[in-house]
């Protein structure tokens, strides 16, 4: 890898092990706290929408603020936000650091940093080692963000040593921290990763949608299906439930987010296999489908510990779409309007998904408790077999 390609990863694993820190703590901190379920909720949808919102202002103005500079406003924001977790569970406060969409609990598509990082890439490696690069981009992520839901323990460990680190909410001290070294690594970053200058044989200028628009918007609804599905139940929501429902604790919670990390590290890699065999789209509905029941099925848990094999047996598939659903995305449409329809798909994930929060706050206070599980299955199992029935006489250019 050249140099920028390093820094990027490196910077990316820092942000990655802080987010798998927060995916455990903010929900553990915020149940302690005695915050409601619509509470919960609203700080949890203040996230996703911050990272929708982020996004947007990042693909209108990032390219002309610059890259470089526009990544290292994103970190410096982070660090603010990080540290209004770190010191306060009032909830007027978390959601307006929320909004920043720099607080982010997911490792893997992390709103708006993640948009300017594959934006960024690509200028760091020829074509024909793009598809492996981005490939570590994601194991990277997957396991640093395992490595900070682990370090969850930290406070249990430290406290006989050091009782005024022993509160588990002061470990989100983790995000400015981890903001300033991104920041110094950042540093270093090339003028070779900004938009001035594109990969060999491509296009400086982003092709707009013509002939693929119909694929995208169709495409984009089914993906904001699945996006609206996966926002009931977002790793903060999950941590937040196991310590309601089974009083789990942040070190339990921790192993078990590690653990899920080093699954999906190791379905990224079998899902490239898989797709070799198979194709794209059947990699990506095959696995995804039951992952999906295996989900729904979590709800009706009796004990913790069948929860959590549950749970485990969901994440060691249900990652296995994202390189695949990457991939086919760039492979169904013009490679002129490649830009365009990850952009479009995208922001359609974000856009939808801080809404389901909210629809899963007002579902713990008045309904059965394990209700988001069941009706995140349901909503994108309905995505997979709306993919399948749509796309399945559509082959990627690869195939």
């Amino acid at each position: 890898m050249s140099g920028d390609a390093r820094r990027l990863l490196a910077v990316q694993a820092l942000r990655a092990f802080a987010y798998g820190l927060g995916s455990v703590l903010i929900g553990v901190t915020l149940e302690r706290a005695g915050r409601s379920g619509t509470e919960v909720g609203l700080v949890l949808g203040a996230l996703l929408a911050g990272s929708a919102l982020a996004s947007l202002l990042l693909a209108r103005y990032g390219d002309r603020i610059g890259r470089r500079r526009s990544y290292g406003l994103l970190l410096a924001v982070m660090g603010t936000a990080g540290v209004v977790f770190a010191v306060t569970t009032w909830p007027p406060a978390l959601i307006l650091a929320a909004l920043t969409g720099t607080v982010s609990t997911e490792v893997v598509e992390s709103g708006p940093f993640t948009s300017l990082e594959q934006a960024m890439l690509p200028h760091t490696v020829e074509a024909a080692g793009r598809t492996r690069l981005f490939g570590r981009y994601n194991v990277v992520a997957t396991l640093a963000g395992a490595l900070g839901a682990l370090a969850v323990g930290g406070p249990v460990l430290l406290a006989r040593w050091l009782p005024t680190l022993s509160a588990s909410q002061r470990w989100l001290l983790a995000y400015p921290l981890a903001a300033a070294a991104g920041l110094l690594v950042a540093a270093g970053l090339s003028p070779a990763v900004e938009a001035g200058r594109a990969p060999a044989g491509e296009s400086t200028q982003p092709g707009p949608l013509h002939r693929s628009r119909p694929i995208v918007r169709r495409l984009a609804g089914l993906f904001a299906l699945d996006s609206f599905g996966g926002g009931f139940v977002v790793q903060a929501f999950i941590a937040y439930w196991f310590a309601r429902r089974f009083g789990a604790s942040p070190q339990l919670l921790g192993l078990v987010f590690f653990l899920a990390g080093l699954l999906q590290a190791l379905s990224f890699q079998a899902a490239v296999r898989l797709a070799g065999r198979i194709g794209l789209l059947r990699t990506m509905v095959f696995t995804h489908l039951p992952s999906n029941v295996l989900l729904a099925a979590v709800a009706f848990a009796p004990t913790l510990a069948s929860a959590l094999v549950l749970l485990l047996a969901r994440f060691a598939l249900s990652q296995m779409d994202v390189p695949t659903r990457q991939a086919y995305v760039v492979g169904v449409v013009d490679p002129s309007e490649r830009t365009a329809a990850a952009a479009y798909t995208n922001s359609a994930r974000y856009l939808v998904r801080p809404l389901a929060p909210l629809v899963a706050g007002a579902l713990l206070q008045g309904a059965w408790l394990g209700a988001p599980f069941l009706v995140a299955g349901i909503l994108k199992s309905g995505y997979d077999l709306g993919l399948y029935r749509l796309f399945r006489h559509i082959q990627p250019d690869s195939e």
